[in-house]
């Protein structure tokens, strides 16, 4: 085996509260917490989704996960260059000549949360093809080139693929379905995991109050030393002007932004914030259900196309934390093309199109969508957009984790998703538009577009072991998708978050894949 990589490596005031012992949700172990700062974080939702990292898919649910658990290697805190991927739960792992068996050597002695015990690679195993189940994750589809998962003993996990994959360390970091779990707690708790997880993380879930709060507590024995923030409260506060106005009262320490330019201008105004602006930026997409009227006719997404003003929703965005959509991956993507021949505003060539398919006085289409703030506002413009060419887009509004729920039934024809992948096109691709990920399919992931007509480039540039032939094929892939108008993208919005000049992150924000700022236990109040 030729040796590939081998790395070893009412809101509460003030910053700082006093715990005794407290007792981890669901009451099966205790961890005790000792006096020092807790970090308050503002949060725009009503209410957490699913804290099983596995099904963890709104950016609420992702910011919080991400300080709870680990993967076998992680992205560098504050960085998404996938060419930094360092040392997390495996202390150094190699791969064979073909790429095909991978072999990761666990760290000796990182315990679980609570009474968990110590990781082995038993629950590696687990964890894995937990995440690789489509009963039991949101990401069962980042897995499929898996073959067989196995422990060759308590701290080796040996990997062999079908087939290749262009992401390797990729699927496998602390993000998404690389994140590890205890297979005792899972087993213990069942359903209740999804609000009671316990993970390997520098931070634990001590109990989670519906539409207040989650509360977490420092891990006494977190591998890489004891946090220096003892508490983090986690609050729920759907309102961006609740949420705001708390932030300037000094009620919250972490407040999480809106990107927006007025927004942006007037936070950088309060005295001691700091406001970050950072990576990846999540691509909105107007995802057309091709399988469903009206969208069944391509005169119709093509109306829609050409309705949507790209540079006026970056105006509105602003120009500091916005950029255009240029195609349906995200720029800065391994195999992004900007030569996907997009449809480009056109309101009289879209009023046409509806004539033609049958909807000379226009067509009203209702749709499902979030009460998020952010993305309801919007929704608003795309909606004011669609009005001038004779769309009229009947909104339902909901609470964030219904919306999540109810467009993976198929109860929407359009769906405006917002997100950000590990940065390789062939994510994006498969779990947005590949056959096997059409929702209300066993492998469903979030092809709300019912488009499959790709699967044949987006499958051979998997496995393909020649670089220039992926970008080739990615290429060609989002071009078939463009032209079939599977997707409208908009506008690339970067992350936002507005700090006090105490907080100091322990690191240098640049990006983050949990699409929040990484609280580890370098983290600090100073």
């Amino acid at each position: 085996m030729r040796l590939r990589t081998i790395l070893r490596g009412s809101l509460l005031a003030g910053a700082f509260a006093l715990a005794s012992a407290t007792v981890l949700a669901g009451g099966a172990a205790a961890q005790t917490a000792v006096a020092g700062p807790m970090l308050r974080v503002g949060i725009a939702a009503q209410d957490i989704g699913r804290i099983d990292p596995h099904f963890a898919v709104s950016t609420p649910d992702r910011v919080l996960v991400a300080w709870m658990f680990n993967g076998l290697v992680r992205f560098k805190p504050g960085s998404i260059d996938p060419a930094g991927i360092e040392p997390d739960l495996a202390e150094s792992w190699e791969s064979s000549p073909d790429g095909k068996t991978w072999t990761f050597r666990l760290r000796e002695g990182v315990r679980f949360h609570g009474n968990y015990g110590v990781l082995t690679a038993d629950d590696v195993v687990f964890s894995l093809k937990k995440a690789a189940n489509a009963q039991s994750s949101a990401f069962s589809a980042d897995f499929r080139a898996f073959e067989t998962i196995e422990a060759v003993d308590p701290r080796t996990v040996r990997i062999i693929l079908k087939e290749n994959v262009p992401s390797m360390l990729g699927i496998l970091t602390a993000y998404s379905g690389g994140y590890i779990v205890s297979r005792k707690a899972v087993e213990e708790r069942g359903a209740d995991f999804t609000r009671n997880p316990i993970g390997t993380g520098p931070f634990a879930v001590e109990r989670v109050t519906p539409n207040q709060s989650a509360e977490l507590v420092a891990h006494q024995g977190y591998f890489r030393g004891t946090p220096q923030i003892t508490r983090i409260s986690y609050r729920f506060i759907p309102s961006d002007a609740s949420r705001d106005l708390a932030f300037q009262a000094r009620e919250l320490d972490l407040n999480y932004g809106r990107s927006d330019q007025t927004w942006l201008n007037r936070t950088r105004q309060i005295p001691n914030t700091v406001v970050d602006v950072f990576e990846p930026a999540e691509l909105a997409i107007l995802n057309l259900n091709t399988s469903m009227p009206p969208f069944n006719d391509i005169r119709v997404r093509q109306a829609v196309a050409h309705a949507i003003n790209r540079p006026e929703l970056r105006r509105w965005r602003g120009n500091d934390v916005s950029r255009e959509g240029q195609s349906l991956v995200p720029q800065g993507y391994l195999g992004f093309s900007r030569d996907t021949g997009l449809l480009q505003h056109d309101v009289a060539r879209a009023r046409a199109l509806l004539a033609e398919a049958g909807h000379p006085n226009g067509i009203t289409i209702k749709a499902i969508h979030t009460q998020l703030p952010e993305m309801l506002s919007a929704m608003q413009v795309v909606q004011q957009q669609l009005r001038r060419a004779g769309i009229t887009l009947d909104l339902q509004v909901v609470e964030h984790a219904t919306f999540h729920q109810q467009i993976r039934q198929n109860l929407s024809p359009l769906v405006y998703y917002a997100a950000a992948r590990f940065p390789v096109a062939d994510i994006y691709l498969t779990q947005f538009y590949h056959g096997r990920s059409i929702v209300q399919t066993p492998t469903a992931v979030t092809n709300f577009s019912h488009c499959n007509m790709a699967d044949s480039q987006i499958d051979r540039a998997r496995v393909s072991t020649d670089m220039e032939e992926q970008k080739r094929l990615w290429a060609e892939a989002q071009k078939i998708l463009v032209k079939n108008v599977c997707g409208v993208p908009l506008v690339e919005t970067l992350l936002v978050f507005a700090r006090r000049d105490n907080l100091d992150y322990g690191y240098e924000l640049k990006g983050s894949m949990s699409l929040g700022p990484l609280i580890t236990e370098q983290t600090r109040l100073r």
